[in-house]
């Protein structure tokens, strides 16, 4: 007794330490109750919380935002917004939910929300100011989340924010009284815990003793983990936001090199490189969870674990560079010189777009649209991302004229990622051109070789003695004969795909040779591999070009299975290219590999955009100019700004703008989707 006597009262003296002159405790981030959009952990709402939760149910009926509400007696001594930032990412809060948090004793409200979240952060500040902060002042701690609920769905349909009807509550809910006066209940209440405490530990000790050791060796429950599938769905998501961070800085990056130097910029290419590499790895880690080989268990949540680690430490870096990178493009103080840059980059590109439409009709005419369809709606979607800077400039002139530089830098960076992708566009029409000539004047080198090729085979059959076996050295010659045959009769048609030919005849003929090689002498079939090896750099090479582009491109529907397969097939074609000289057989698997995997990337990409709406009807189609006035389908598809903020489009979306991965109405800056994913707001009532 004597023992829990004195347990007690080092508890209770703890108590008086921790409870402090008001009594009450603060929160860190917490989780977020699991059934519902509501967490009272000081029983704020009492009787009002119906009205509440209904409020918060209209709004996600009709605009299909969730509202979370969090009371709590404070923040840790952190600052309010950084609080609620932590809380949404450690819940997994998505593009369109919202997070309120309210520390009633410390009297400080934040608010957390995905910048695609479909309203600016001027508008959340009018929401704040008009809706919640009135509320809070005067203790109406539901009157503050139904203004808020009421408060969002009103800038969503455009209506004025109005005041709740404010209905006073208690000053502190989850407080005591202050003063010392006032300290003997906690005190007692924690003493009287702790004696109840330790009582209950030595019975479920004596109680263990009697049945022996735990089963567990006597180490601690592990907390429950994530479910698997849970876990997988946040690496496809951290996977696709890290991606478009990666993606989106790399653009950046690059305006910033042209404008202040390679030398300028080399902190930020140090940091993009690194993130770079912890993406890669990441992708190699779900390719090898998406192949035909399963894991166990334990190893796949290892590797998902992993995936998540690498994606977290490759925004973090990027993070770590987002201030110094704003500071070096300065855009703000630069946004005239900017706009004046963008509108001749506008003129020079409208005639590359033009040229561009007339590339397309030249290819129908002369290929079959197969060999086109890569490319075919490529200059309709740089007009699209033309019109979208157009009026990006238009509203940054007009900001510019009211004196607001903030704003017109954001529709600056705006204007540069769609002048940006516009140029990625007309590019990829001029290349496929280029890869289309290429290949038809390869594809007759490569019939003559796949001629020779059949003629030994053929020899090989004819001069076996009767009864010998050939092993499927016929049945591989009649596949490559019947290849033969159908390119030739395309060439005849007069329309054909060089570069589909080509690939059948290398695939062919690559399988034929396998089994020509045991009789050829080793250097001969090195010859050989290598004569393969570079038409199959060539088809490859085209592929993951072209796998880039669309995804680059089409960001804002891509998911993670397209952006996997299309990491893959790019290292399996750095391996190739690295393997080429030393073992040409080697690197004529790995080219092969990387050919069939960009072209599943592009499938998936064509697929993710195909199912695609920005606007909620339908899908988008990839062609035309889109819905959108002043392109701004095109952006939204782009990725440049979000397909959330109009009410469709792929979950978790990113923007532009150098590292933001999370994006939002205007393009994000350098930095990882962790500083620059969601707007806040908040402070003291």
């Amino acid at each position: 007794m004597r023992r829990l006597g004195a347990v007690a009262t080092v508890l209770g003296v703890c108590a008086l330490l921790l409870l402090g002159p008001g009594g009450a405790r603060a929160d860190s981030p917490i989780t977020l109750n699991r059934t519902g959009q509501i967490t009272d952990k000081v029983g704020a709402l009492g009787s009002r919380q119906p009205e509440v939760a209904a409020a918060l149910a209209k709004l996600d009926a009709s605009k299909r935002i969730q509202l979370f509400v969090a009371y709590v007696n404070g923040f840790s001594g952190q600052n309010p917004e950084d609080w609620a930032h932590t809380t949404a990412q450690r819940n997994g809060l998505g593009q369109n939910d919202v997070l309120l948090a309210v520390a009633t004793h410390d009297r400080q409200y934040a608010v957390s929300a995905d910048q695609s979240v479909g309203f600016t952060q001027s508008q959340l500040n009018e929401v704040n100011t008009v809706a919640i902060e009135p509320a809070l002042r005067r203790n109406d701690w539901a009157g503050a989340a139904i203004g808020a609920a009421n408060g969002y769905q009103a800038v969503l349909s455009g209506q004025p924010v109005r005041t709740p009807v404010i209905v006073p509550g208690p000053a502190d809910p989850g407080g005591t009284t202050s003063g010392t006066s006032a300290l003997w209940v906690p005190v007692a209440a924690v003493g009287a815990a702790a004696v109840a405490g330790v009582m209950l530990f030595s019975r479920r000790r004596r109680a263990a003793a009697a049945a022996g050791p735990p089963a567990a060796g006597g180490q601690p429950l592990a907390p429950p983990q994530v479910p698997l599938t849970e876990l997988d769905a946040q690496a496809r998501h951290s996977l696709v936001q890290t991606d478009d961070a990666v993606r989106t800085s790399q653009e950046e990056l690059g305006f910033a090199s042209a404008q202040f130097g390679d030398e300028a910029a080399q902190p930020f290419t140090e940091a993009l490189d690194f993130a770079k590499g912890e993406l890669t790895a990441a992708f190699r880690l779900r390719q090898q969870l998406d192949d035909a080989f399963p894991e166990d268990e334990a190893t796949r949540r290892r590797m998902l674990d992993e995936i998540l680690t690498r994606c977290a430490a490759a925004n973090a870096r990027l993070d770590t560079e987002a201030d110094a990178f704003d500071r070096l493009r300065a855009l703000e103080a630069n946004a005239p010189q900017a706009v004046e840059q963008a509108e001749t980059a506008i003129g020079a590109l409208a005639a590359r777009t033009g040229a561009a439409e007339q590339t397309v009709q030249a290819l129908l005419r002369q290929y079959p649209d197969t060999a086109v369809d890569p490319v075919h709606s490529y200059p309709g979607e740089a007009g699209q991302r033309l019109d979208f800077a157009r009026g990006s400039l238009t509203q940054a002139r007009q900001a510019l004229t009211g004196g607001d530089s903030s704003g017109a830098a954001v529709f600056v960076r705006a204007a540069e990622g769609a002048l940006d992708q516009a140029g990625t566009l007309v590019d990829a029409v001029s290349r496929r051109e280029q890869e289309l000539e290429q290949s038809a004047a390869r594809l007759l080198e490569s019939i003559a070789e796949t001629e020779a090729d059949l003629a030994e085979a053929r020899g090989m059959i004819e001069a076996a003695p009767p009864g010998a076996q050939n092993g499927d050295l016929p049945g591989r010659t009649a596949r490559v004969e019947q290849v033969l045959a159908d390119v030739r009769r395309e060439q005849a048609a007069g329309r054909f795909d060089p570069i589909s030919a080509l690939r059948r005849l290398e695939e062919a003929d690559g399988v034929l040779d396998e089994a020509l090689t045991g009789a050829r002498e080793r250097t001969a079939g090195d010859q050989r591999a290598r004569a393969l090896l570079d038409q199959a750099l060539l088809t490859a090479g085209s592929e993951v070009a072209a796998a880039q582009d669309v995804i680059a491109t089409h960001r804002g529907a891509v998911g993670s299975q397209a952006r996997t397969r299309l990491a893959e097939a790019e290292r399996r074609l750095q391996q190739a290219r690295a393997a080429g000289p030393g073992d040409a057989v080697a690197a004529l698997a790995q080219a092969q590999q990387a050919d069939a995997l960009a072209r599943e990337a592009q499938r998936l990409a064509q697929q993710d955009v195909g199912g695609f709406d920005p606007y909620g009807g339908g899908g988008y189609g990839g062609g035309g100019r889109g819905r959108g006035g002043g392109g701004m389908g095109g952006a939204v598809l782009g990725g440049i700004i979000l397909g959330g903020m109009l009410g469709g489009g792929r979950g978790g979306g990113m923007g532009g703008g150098f590292g933001g991965g999370m994006g939002g109405p205007g393009p994000g800056s350098f930095g990882g989707g962790g500083t620059r994913g969601r707007m806040g707001g908040g402070g003291r009532f």
